[in-house]
């Protein structure tokens, strides 16, 4: 029988060990888990994906098409973590104590593909890299759409994913895996954290023109919103314009916008598709006629459409750069991060480094790369801290607690630099944004 290598120690080693155990041999600290894990039978990439010295990451990320800007923030947060994590970085030591060196004294390595936001690609990208590398876990979503995918492939080939970012509420609604964590915020709280705040400055009994980009995250986002503003504040949806993703005009759509009679329009679209209606909508005329909102601020959004037209837009965010002010990770964090990419980062950035934080600290208080005890590792609600503050894991649905960030659009007159395009106006508390675990029909599935 061919021995399974883990630091040196083959089957016969770990038995051996195993036994010496149970006699009251004093083994090195997360020795015997390892000892232990060795008799259980292969699952995913383990035990080939971590015996040896470092440890495979499978990233899918879109550097080209309508999210290749956000993709390319979201990839340098990633970089940016490992190297923190291969180097024992402070800051990650903030959010994984148990962190020195590598993840379990094993060096991180990563491979990096351009998904363009398609969900084929990004599948077909990560099975090569768990075929041909033994990726022991991958990321990168900016895409509901991909995040979903990959969801599917996590559960099936039992590899762990983290999303990058996804609003849908389905990633862990109905499409929720076992293998699958997301640690950003998502349509049901952003229509529950900027809802009220929407309903405070412009009040009650508006008609509202939605812009919907059509797949999973659009559908949802948009869906969440208007159940809240509906519910809450009379607020009437008096059109909803679906485009394709990567829609090169939104003339036609913002025609009918302009004739709907809203009081305020509730731009759902993302990247660069935001950017091109937000401009267009300007263009028409329909901005500043009518309010502008964002229920899921698009990273760059600013610097693209200029402080002038977003200058008094609410947008919830999951972070924002001056949250330095007030939180010390995001402080070291944007001056970390700067340092090295000579910007302060947008959230996409934040909420790949903290993707990353988060699975080594899992995988350090599992002492084991085994993905049954990962998961439950996860599972088991630490406080971790975070660039806003403490954050846990809801063990129901692989869903993060976290606050949701509400921002207002500064004016260009009272920007105190070139990057300092929103005010942060709230910190909305995550625990009573979310839906109970059931509601979406997640049903996480099995561990092995």
């Amino acid at each position: 029988m061919k021995d399974h290598k883990s630091n040196g120690y083959n089957r016969r080693d770990f038995m051996r060990l195993s036994l010496g155990v149970a006699g009251g041999l004093a083994l090195p600290g997360g020795f015997a888990a390892r000892a232990f894990a060795a008799d259980r039978p292969p699952i995913g990439t383990w035990p080939a994906g971590s015996s040896g010295d470092s440890v495979f990451i499978g990233i899918t990320v879109p550097r080209t098409g309508s999210y290749a800007t956000q993709g390319e923030d979201e990839l340098k947060g990633y970089q940016l973590a490992v190297e923190h994590l291969n180097t024992g970085n402070a800051l990650m030591k903030k959010i994984s104590p148990k962190t020195k060196k590598g993840v379990l004294g094993k060096e991180v390595k990563y491979g990096v593909t351009d998904s363009s936001a398609k969900p084929n690609t990004a599948v077909q990208a990560q099975q090569r890299y768990i075929t041909e590398n033994k990726a022991i876990l991958m990321t990168g979503s900016t895409s509901s759409a991909v995040a979903v995918a990959l969801n599917k492939l996590a559960q099936r080939e039992h590899v762990l994913y983290v999303t990058g970012i996804s609003g849908s509420n389905d990633t862990t609604g109905k499409d929720c895996v076992r293998y699958g964590f997301r640690q950003c915020f998502y349509g049901e709280t952003a229509a529950n954290a900027l809802g009220p705040v929407l309903l405070k400055a412009y009040g009650k009994n508006l008609k509202a023109a939605f812009m919907t980009p059509d797949y999973t995250y659009g559908h949802t986002v948009t869906k969440s919103m208007n159940d809240y503003l509906s519910a809450h504040g009379g607020w009437k949806m008096v059109t909803n314009q679906v485009s394709p993703l990567g829609a090169p005009d939104f003339s036609s759509y913002l025609t009918n916008i302009a004739n709907s009679g809203a009081d305020i329009l509730i731009n759902v679209n993302w990247g660069h598709d935001a950017v091109l209606s937000t401009q267009q909508a300007k263009q028409f005329g329909i901005l500043p006629k009518m309010k502008l909102a964002f229920p899921y601020q698009i990273p760059f959004l600013a610097p693209e459409v200029g402080a002038a037209t977003l200058e008094g837009v609410y947008a919830a965010t999951d972070f924002w750069w001056t949250l330095e002010d007030k939180y010390p990770l995001a402080k070291m964090f944007v001056a970390e991060f700067q340092k090295k990419y000579g910007y302060r980062p947008e959230w996409g950035a934040e909420n790949a480094y903290m993707s990353f934080a988060m699975w080594a600290d899992a995988v350090e208080h599992a002492g084991s790369f085994y993905p049954p005890d990962v998961i439950k590792s996860f599972e088991a609600g630490r406080k971790l801290e975070s660039m806003v503050g403490p954050v846990h894991m809801r063990a129901a649905d692989h869903q993060l607690v976290r606050p949701v960030i509400i921002v207002r659009g500064k004016a260009p007159k009272d920007m105190k630099n070139k990057e300092d395009f929103w005010q942060v106006t709230e910190i909305v508390p995550g625990a009573g944004l979310m839906q109970k675990p059931d509601a979406f029909g997640c049903d996480l599935g099995s561990y092995t």
